[in-house]
């Protein structure tokens, strides 16, 4: 059996044991039904699940105990790191795809330019060891692509993007470069030093989005929403300082701690009617105009 299959393995009989404690009969039966499903041998025996369970533990660091009382398996930690989570959401979208022939005309992809993803180890090697990048950089407001000279400080992801954060050589600012606009990458072996360490959470903190003005200071936002648009904001936080201050069937409202960027006001005006701008003044009379220019007809 290859890797792929064995962690395809641990994948099924960690979602399967989450979902609720269950016997061994229980798991082997639905190992069977992800086989056919699949078109993949995950049958195993006793002895190679509970060496499954050491894996899974080491790999996932997902504990897995047996109750004898109730003779099933269950999870002690259900709380993963957010990387561990992310890993087994990538590696489930890599599963699917695998079999995805089978189902081709039941598939829809969405249609986008790669996202230079296949720099992300490169990036990673260049900010633990604090070297210099060198690239071309296309801008979506200019026509020319620019050289850049960077000191990448960290990588953030946003709206399935990524983005390489960094001190720009030539105005000597922290900017943010999406990783599809760049072109031509160089590793140098020029070495940057840090006054202190970069903290990429702690610059974001205040901030929707990709944007995080320094001089600017965080904001007591309060938002009301629609029913219909409440649910999606409970299932999805705008920003992790949300909280809740009203929840009926006639509105959500929600209050948030951020600074108020471009990228904020765009995602508000996003919404349209299902999002009313309660505080602060500033922010309400901002998105009204805004949104009287985009409603005017054109002349």
């Amino acid at each position: 059996m290859s890797k792929r299959e064995s962690i395809a393995r641990y994948r099924i009989i960690m979602n399967k044991i989450k979902s609720s404690p269950s016997t061994f009969a229980d798991i082997r039966f639905h190992l069977e039904n992800q086989s056919e499903l699949q078109g993949y041998n995950y049958n195993i025996s006793k002895r190679t699940f509970q060496r499954d369970i050491i894996d899974i533990n080491e790999l996932f660091g997902v504990e897995i105990k047996y109750d004898f009382s109730n003779k099933v398996y269950y999870v002690i930690n259900e709380e993963q790191s957010e990387v561990n989570d992310r890993i087994l959401e990538a590696f489930d979208t890599f599963n699917a795809l695998n079999i995805a022939d089978k189902f081709s005309n039941k598939i829809h992809f969405e249609q986008r330019k790669p996202q230079g993803t296949e720099n992300l180890y490169g990036l990673m090697h260049a900010i633990k060891n604090q070297l210099q990048i060198k690239f071309l950089y296309e801008k979506y407001y200019e026509d020319n692509v620019s050289e850049r000279f960077v000191e990448p400080y960290a990588l953030k992801e946003f709206k399935n993007r990524w983005y390489i954060l960094g001190k720009d050589e030539n105005d000597k600012l922290t900017k943010n470069f999406a990783l599809d606009r760049i072109h031509g990458l160089e590793f140098t072996k020029k070495h940057f030093e840090l006054i202190k360490p970069f903290d990429v959470n702690e610059y974001y903190q205040y901030s929707f989005g990709i944007i995080s003005p320094i001089d600017e200071k965080p904001e007591n936002v309060i938002l009301s929403f629609t029913e219909f648009q409440g649910k999606y904001i409970k299932s999805l936080p705008l920003h992790k300082s949300q909280q809740i201050l009203v929840d009926t069937k006639e509105e959500l409202r929600i209050s948030l701690k951020i600074k108020i960027t471009y990228d904020f006001e765009m995602e508000l005006l996003s919404m349209c009617e299902n999002v009313k701008v309660i505080e602060p003044k500033s922010l309400v009379d901002k998105i009204k105009k805004s949104y009287i220019r985009l409603k005017k007809p054109a002349d």
